[in-house]
């Protein structure tokens, strides 16, 4: 079988999968290891880090005895950012950054994602030269036994870059003395870094899912599980609340009154105290077709232009850097500063989030006002085929009239999904019954025509 006719295993965040199965089993990390210290050149340097799964340590010891045997040399940060790596791979001048992640995912998962010099994500091809690597090894048994390999650990030095560069880059200039913060860093791996930063800055920080066990990670905790710390801000009284997933490349917010704030909302904030700084390059911001219209009638408000992509961080980063502009992000919370890193960071976008409050002089929960969301419904629908939408009269007609009812204050999303045979109806607007009305009549339509 040629390595053309198999699946791809890297999808816009790397390779995931469950850990201790193809492909992520110590032969094929090995493998991963070996084939990109190949394709890097002579003598490499790899930076490698990794999440607090239990599966992490002995994945990334595979991953290194690959690439030790290709004659790379690696570092390792061990307990690590995703976005700490990034910029690890930036400040060390390595030829690549590793990170074991499964980002969000339960602990049973994990997962690899490689960073190019620059703090992007590997390109395409040398992903694709990648996987023929894999599934070469694959096809040749037997399977070569793990290798061990020994190094000088220095991942209490190369963390404690990261954090100075946050604290004193990011950081600069700014006093967190009255407030008070609540961290859940959902046992992940930001667990000991986020609560020492803001302590650093003179926020008293109330720490919570800080205790990873190896399998606790995002388990009822982090930006997927915003109500524990709603509550906790309540109880402490505290001046925000912020949110992160397993490798805190993303953060989601709780304001002082316990209100959840999201990446719209954040967006919608960062971008007022840019354009007041005049930093805010363009007067546009980019986010997918997933964030909110409220988010564009707000920026439009203020005269600021939104520009959407699809969905990923992937292509919020290709359009930031077209454009030329300055910030962009996605509803979950990941937010991008191209300025300051290519990788989307959390504790970044919070730094950046309390620069704002105290630049202001505002809770958050004033900041965000001017921004509203509007009532939005998500319809799924069985078909048998993709037909474009275009294509069938009786629905590009009817979504042609929903549009026209919706006006500029609403908008119809109609797309199918990448990965099942699903239309989905996306629809926002002024009133939860017309967009409950437009989408039933929709999916009508669609599941007659294509169902």
């Amino acid at each position: 079988m040629t390595t053309s006719t198999k699946r791809r295993l890297f999808g816009t965040d790397g390779v995931r999968g469950e850990a201790g199965r193809f492909p992520l089993d110590a032969a094929t990390m090995e493998t991963i290891g070996a084939s990109l210290a190949t394709r890097l050149g002579n003598s490499p340097l790899i930076v490698v880090g990794r999440d607090t799964r239990e599966s992490g340590e002995w994945l990334e010891r595979a991953l290194i005895a690959g690439a030790l045997s290709q004659g790379a040399r690696c570092e390792s940060a061990g307990v690590i950012t995703t976005p700490g790596v990034a910029f690890l791979t930036r400040s060390l001048d390595a030829q690549a950054g590793v990170v074991i992640s499964a980002s969000h995912n339960p602990y049973q998962d994990n997962g690899v994602k490689i960073f190019a010099p620059s703090g992007r994500k590997l390109d395409d091809e040398t992903e694709r030269l990648i996987e023929a690597d894999i599934f070469a090894a694959q096809d040749s048994p037997p399977a070569k036994a793990q290798r061990t390999f020994s190094t000088v650990d220095h991942s209490v030095e190369l963390c404690a870059r990261y954090l100075t560069f946050l604290e004193k880059e990011i950081g600069a200039g700014l006093s967190l003395q009255d407030q008070v913060i609540v961290v859940d860093a959902a046992n992940g791996a930001a667990s000991q870094l986020a609560p020492e930063l803001f302590a650093r800055l003179g926020a008293r920080v109330i720490a919570i899912n800080n205790q990873p066990d190896g399998r606790n990670i995002n388990l009822n905790c982090g930006s997927l599980h915003i109500e524990g710390l709603q509550q906790q801000v309540i109880a402490t009284s505290a001046t925000l609340g912020v949110a992160y997933d397993g490798d805190a490349d993303r953060a989601l917010f709780v304001d002082a009154e316990g209100e959840f704030v999201d990446g719209d909302a954040t967006l919608w904030v960062l971008a007022n105290n840019l354009h007041a700084r005049g930093e805010l390059k363009q007067e546009l911001v980019v986010a997918t077709v997933m964030s909110n219209i409220g988010l564009e009638i707000a920026l439009r408000s203020r005269a600021l232009t939104l520009v959407r992509t699809d969905v990923g961080d992937k292509y919020v980063l290709e359009e930031l850097l077209r454009s030329g502009a300055s910030l962009g992000g996605e509803q979950s919370g990941h937010i991008i500063f191209p300025s300051i890193s290519l990788a989307g960071d959390g504790m970044i976008t919070t730094l950046c989030l309390l620069r704002a409050m105290t630049d202001g002089k505002k809770t958050l929960h004033l900041l965000t006002k001017g921004f509203q969301r509007f009532p939005q419904i998500l319809v799924n629908i069985k078909v048998r085929e993709k037909r474009p939408f275009t294509e069938v009269p009786a629905i590009r007609d009817l979504a042609g009239e929903i549009e026209r009812l919706l006006g500029e204050k609403g908008r119809l999303l109609l797309r199918y999904s990448g990965t099942e045979s699903l239309a989905r109806v996306m629809i926002e607007g002024e009133n939860q019954s017309d967009i409950e009305r437009y989408a039933g009549d929709l999916a009508a339509v669609i599941r007659e025509q294509l169902g």
